[in-house]
Order: structure tokens, then sequence, then C-alpha cells
């Protein structure tokens, strides 16, 4: 039973797990990365606002319930269906898919909201492309940060023996930060040996390209980022 190390944070570590089990694999729970939630006020956050965008979950489970409230009755532009999803469930009256990528996305909203106010739902650890490809086009972006990631250490007894010394066939990984402990981990002398044929298997290549020369060839990327995207590639490798 190929064995995969899944390092994304809870509580979706736990559903992608029994995503792996259910598929016949034996996941290893390894979180390289926690979210949580920042204080926002509330206040005055819809004024002059024409819409909601979100290109992640996690703003919307961390959201304060105050805040959904004063943004509820705004269209909410979500970048994807999971997003989509989330935004629904937290009480958006009128929620719109999104393309699956913020860039996408951001080019979609770019023509239809030109010289108005979007309110971005975002983490304060995000890439810049989607806030910039609207400002460029005279959008003006009201980023509302809702939760923070913070990379988690593990000792090499700890990685050890959540393994159980066992070499790891397979990694996900969900984002870049993830990535980058990946690569401090393959590099301490006591792990190189279990993650010495491991492969990698990446979102989206952005976050491939944290790993660097450390893969090499051993790396697979999604061709959508979507998680069904990376099980299916995993499927694929059997």
């Amino acid at each position: 039973m190929l064995c995969v190390l899944v390092t994304r944070p809870e509580p979706g570590a736990s559903r992608t797990g029994r995503r792996l089990a259910d598929a016949g694999f034996q996941p290893i729970l390894l979180p390289l990365t926690e979210t949580l939630a920042l204080p926002v006020d509330a206040g005055a956050l819809a004024d002059a606002a024409a819409a909601v965008a979100v290109t992640s979950a996690n703003a919307l489970l961390h959201a304060p319930k105050e805040v959904i409230a004063a943004l509820a009755g705004l269209p909410c532009h979500a970048v994807g269906r999971k997003t989509a999803e989330a935004a629904r469930a937290a009480g958006f009256m009128s929620v719109s898919e999104g393309p699956g990528n913020a860039e996408a996305l951001a080019d979609a909203l770019a023509g239809g909201f030109a010289g108005q106010t979007i309110v971005y739902l975002c983490g304060r650890v995000r890439f810049p492309g989607f806030e910039e490809r609207l400002q460029a086009a005279g959008v003006q972006v009201r980023a509302v940060e809702t939760y923070d990631t913070v990379a988690l250490d593990y000792s090499d007894e700890a990685v050890l023996a959540r393994l159980s010394a066992r070499p790891v066939e397979a990694v996900l990984l969900y984002s870049a930060k993830a990535a980058m402990a990946m690569q401090a981990l393959t590099s301490r002398p006591a792990l190189r040996s279990v993650f010495e044929k491991t492969r990698f298997f990446a979102l989206s290549g952005r976050i491939a390209a944290v790993l660097g020369k450390v893969a090499g060839e051993r790396i697979r990327i999604a061709p959508k980022p979507s998680e069904d995207a990376v099980l299916g590639l995993l499927q694929a490798s059997r």
C-alpha cells in the first residue's frame, strides 16, 4: 500500500486522509502549516463596495460572523467550486464560481468592476497577483485579512515516529509555505533516507518551483489547482 504524506493544515489534512484511505492509499498526516484567525473590524466593510472576492476557503472559515453578516448581501465571487461551497455555507446569498485560479478570477472581474471597490477576504500570506491584476484594471481592492498561515516545526524524532521510520513514497503539497517546510525537512541528515526516493505531487507549478532541485524529476504538477486533480495525478502514478 502506497504511503502518502499529507502536509496541508487541519481540518483539511484529515479530510484528505480519509479520501486517500478510501482510494486504497496509506495516509500519514504531517501538517507543515496551521492557519490562525486574525482579528477583523467589521465596521464599514461594505461601504461603497460592489462585491466580495475570495480565493481561499480559509478566508471564510476564519472570518468572524459579524464580518460575514456585514458582507453577505453583496455578490460573492469565489475562485472555484470548493471556495464557492464555503461561501454559501458561510451565509453569502449570491455566490458565483470562478475558473479555478486567482489570476483568471481577477481577469474575469476586471472589466465589470473598473472604478469600483471589491472587498477581498484573504490571508496574510498570499501571492500578490490577484490584487495587482485588478488594480491595474482600475478596480479598487480592499484586502481584509482574516487568517494567517504559520509553519509548524517538528523534531527529527517526531517526524520519524510519525512515519514509523519507513520511507515516504509520495508527498502532497498544497501551498508554497508547506513546500518550503518540506524542503527544510528533506535537507536534515537524519531524514534524508526517508525522502530519498519520494515523489512529490504539487497543486501548482508555483508550489513545485519552491522545491527547486530538491525534487528534480520526482515532482509532478497537477493539471488544475484542485485536490481532485492532485489525487488524480497520484492515482495515475501507481
